[in-house]
C-alpha cells in the first residue's frame, strides 16, 4: 500500500517548459490527501523555487530540496545539511582551476554567484533559483552552504564527474542532475537520505514509497523506494535502477502513474 509519493521535478513532474497540469494534479492531490497518502517533492532545485510551483500547498506537502540538503515536512524543518568552512574552501580552490565554469553556490538564505557572471548564465540560473545574489568574493559568503551547481555542455559532464569524484573524494560528491547541470553535494546527503527522514517523521516504510525520477541525482532514491519509476526520457543508468517505467515528462507521465495508484492498477494492485 502506497503511503508516500516522491517526485523529482525537472524532466519528471515538470514538462520541458517547467509547467504541469495544475487542474489534473489538484484533483489527484485532493484524493491523495483523503486517503492519507503523503506527497513529497524531491529535487535538486532550491526550496524557494519549489515553493513557487505549489504556493497553495506549501505547508501541506513535503520538500526534499537541494538534492536532500534541506528537508521540510509539511512546514516543519527536519534537516539542513552544511559543508564545513574547510570543505567550502577546498571546493572553491578546485573550481578556481576551472575558470570556464561559474558555480552557483547554494545556501539556506540564498544562492550566490560571482558578480562577473555572464548575462546568459545569470538568466539561465535565475530560472532555477528564486533567490540568487551576486557576490564579489565567494570565499566570504556568510551562509549555511550545502550545494554547488555547475552548468556545462552535456558532452563534458562525464569527465567532470570523474575529475571531481577523485579531486573531492570525501569532501563533496558530484552528481548529474540533468539539463547540463552537475551538482556537488555533501557525501551521504542525497534524496534517499532526505526521504528516509520524512519516512521516520511520518512512520512510513520503504516498501510504502513510490519514487519517480529521471537523472543521476535520483539514483539512491529510486534504489531505496519499494516502487520506483524512471521516466521514458530518463538517463539510461536510471532506467536500469528503477523497477518500472513512466511515460514522458512532456506527456504528464507522472500524473498517469498517480492515476494508477488511485485506481489500484498494476503494480499497485490488480491489473487494469
Amino acid at each position: 500500500m502506497i503511503k508516500m509519493i516522491a517526485v523529482d521535478m525537472d524532466g519528471t513532474f515538470l514538462d520541458d517548459a517547467k509547467q504541469y497540469n495544475r487542474e489534473r494534479f489538484a484533483h489527484q492531490y485532493r484524493e491523495l490527501k483523503a486517503r492519507g497518502i503523503y506527497f513529497a517533492v524531491a529535487s535538486g532545485n532550491q526550496y524557494y523555487q519549489l515553493l513557487s510551483f505549489f504556493p497553495e500547498l506549501a505547508d501541506e506537502i513535503s520538500f526534499v530540496a537541494e538534492n536532500g540538503a534541506w528537508v521540510i515536512g509539511e512546514g516543519v524543518e527536519l534537516f539542513c545539511g552544511a559543508f564545513s568552512r574547510e570543505n567550502v574552501t577546498a571546493i572553491l580552490h578546485e573550481l578556481d582551476a576551472l575558470p570556464a565554469i561559474t558555480p552557483v553556490i547554494c545556501g539556506k538564505q540564498s544562492a550566490w554567484v560571482n558578480e562577473n557572471v555572464s548575462s546568459d548564465l545569470l538568466k539561465l540560473m535565475s530560472r532555477h533559483y528564486h533567490r540568487l545574489q551576486k557576490i564579489s568574493d565567494p570565499y566570504a559568503i556568510n551562509d549555511t552552504l550545502f550545494k554547488f551547481s555547475l552548468n556545462l555542455p552535456d558532452q563534458d559532464i562525464p569527465a567532470l564527474l570523474e575529475h571531481f569524484g577523485h579531486a573531492l573524494d570525501g569532501i563533496a560528491r558530484p552528481v548529474s542532475s540533468g539539463f547540463g547541470f552537475v551538482d556537488l553535494i555533501i557525501p551521504g546527503v542525497h534524496k534517499a537520505h532526505g526521504l528516509s527522514l520524512l519516512q521516520q517523521h511520518f512512520g512510513i516504510e520503504d516498501n510504502q514509497v513510490l519514487a519517480i525520477g529521471d537523472s543521476g541525482n535520483d539514483a539512491e532514491m529510486l534504489a531505496q523506494a519499494g516502487f520506483s519509476f524512471a521516466m521514458e526520457n530518463a538517463q539510461p543508468q536510471i532506467k536500469k535502477i528503477a523497477r518500472y517505467q513512466a511515460g514522458n515528462n512532456n506527456q504528464e507521465g507522472v500524473l498517469a502513474v498517480i492515476d494508477r495508484v488511485l485506481a489500484a492498477q498494476y503494480p499497485f494492485g490488480h491489473e487494469a
